[in-house]
């Protein structure tokens, strides 16, 4: 029978190198109730049930695997990892610094520690232990990630935006190959320089507001960006044209990352500017009166609780649409949806559009959004690319925080220097939305009431 389990227990780690998962997580469940007291089988476990997004299951497995090993290496990085992305950052500190009391060189666990000070708000302390790591392995993207992260939290964008140019190298980005320069600073008299947003469609909205830097350089700018964001972007101040995307045949004399942009700016200030200015269209704003008009004795609210599912980190960031229906039930306020993406599905199903009304499945891009923002008397999100559509169209906006913030909103108040009038809503303590929703609730019957 041993070598049934030793059997077992191979095909099953077999299975997991070749990254048949669920195979695999069968064999160690099989595996551990004949040989319950395998630490490694049970950390393994538990990183099957990381990779499938099942967190709590995961540290579940790694608990019994640390209490059977409790100082395997590999075995206290893997709880290590699973207790950082649940925000359990001291506990996830604590092993770390038992590896690296071992093997002081080990960059992950250098790296992560800085991730997980940062994720505690304590940003002195994450820059004070970058800095020192970095002195020893200045080479390493991702160790000038964290030190970026944790400076522009800080409130340091000068050095922080001068770091983050490391994310080219980090592996997370595709380096530019694009058959014109890349502007280090030359003269731009008669040029034409194409301006590039380079993630999320909040990064663009967020950084459109350092276009400025181009001013008085007597050049032509063009704007490269996604369909959903034309309109919106159709007459930004300082950009000749807004098109869908680079060919090798535009005429371009030189191209720039958009984030570098505010590198530059935040060499010369340290003032955050006012956001860029949107375009909301004739016809997005005629659309949004129409859904609007049988309620113009509410209180009106959009809201959104979900970005876009293939984001990493969006399992964290988002909440369920069912966390708004208590805002229903409040007299006189109306709720509509203006979220488009798979998770209506869901929304649909259990009946939620009755309450909640759908006003975001019909929308044509983010001008239509922004429309419907400004038809609505407040917007409420999570943290995701309305939050920042909202925050510069000035209307305004609760933003519903996760216990790890964008840097944007950093780990602590209620405001932002980015967009003067937004709100901040925080969670209590990580992957409970229940005690901010609350918060938000009631934030709305006091509004309510008011207006009444």
């Amino acid at each position: 029978m041993v070598e049934d389990y030793a059997k077992l227990k191979s095909d099953a780690q077999q299975a997991h190198r070749n990254g048949q998962l669920d195979v695999a997580m069968a064999g160690y469940a099989r595996y551990l109730a004949q040989v319950p007291g395998d630490g490694g089988v049970w950390s393994n476990l538990g990183v099957l049930h990381r990779k499938a997004g099942r967190h709590l299951m995961a540290l579940r497995a790694h608990q019994r695997a640390l209490a059977l090993d409790p100082g395997g290496t590999s075995t206290m990085n893997n709880a290590a990892n699973v207790m950082s992305d649940i925000g359990q950052y001291a506990e996830s500190l604590a092993l770390r610094r038992q590896i690296l009391a071992q093997t002081p060189d080990d960059l992950g666990q250098l790296q992560m520690v800085v991730r997980c000070l940062r994720g505690q708000g304590d940003y002195a302390a994450a820059i004070r232990f970058a800095t020192d790591a970095l002195a020893r392995f200045p080479d390493d993207a991702e160790l000038r990630m964290q030190l970026a992260f944790a400076l522009l939290g800080y409130g340091d964008y000068a050095q922080g935006l001068e770091n983050y140019k490391a994310r080219w190298r980090a592996g997370e980005l595709k380096p530019r190959d694009l058959p014109f320069p890349e502007w280090q600073g030359q003269s731009l008299s008669g040029k034409v320089i194409a301006v590039l947003p380079e993630q999320g469609f909040g990064d663009a909205v967020l950084f459109a507001r350092f276009l400025s830097v181009l001013r008085g350089h007597d050049c032509r700018v063009v704007m490269a960006v996604k369909s959903p964001l034309r309109r919106l972007f159709a007459n930004l101040p300082g950009v000749d044209a807004v098109i869908d995307g680079l060919r090798s045949d535009t005429k371009v004399d030189y191209w720039v990352n958009m984030m570098d942009l505010a590198a530059l700016y935040f060499q010369q200030s340290a003032a955050v500017p006012a956001p860029t200015v949107l375009s909301v269209p004739d016809d997005a704003r005629a659309r949004a009166q129409g859904l609007v008009a049988p309620f113009t004795d509410k209180l009106k609210v959009g809201v959104v609780w979900t970005g876009s599912v293939t984001y990493r980190g969006n399992g964290f960031r988002s909440f369920s649409h069912r966390d708004f229906l208590p805002l229903t039930d409040i007299p006189g306020v109306q709720v509509f949806s203006l979220y488009k993406g798979p998770e209506l599905k869901a929304y649909y199903a259990d009946g939620s559009d009755g309450f909640i009304l759908d006003t975001g499945s019909t929308e044509r891009d983010f001008a239509d959004t922004a429309a419907m923002m400004q038809a609505c008397d407040l917007v409420i999100t999570s943290d995701t690319a309305t939050a920042h559509i909202a925050g510069s169209l000035g209307v305004p906006v609760w933003c519903i925080l996760h216990w790890d913030a964008f840097w944007v909103y950093t780990h602590h108040g209620a405001s932002t220097p980015w967009y003067p009038q937004m709100r901040l809503f925080r969670q209590h303590r990580p992957l409970d939305w229940s005690g901010v929703m609350a918060d938000v609730t009631d934030a709305l019957q006091t509004l309510s009431e008011a207006k009444a």
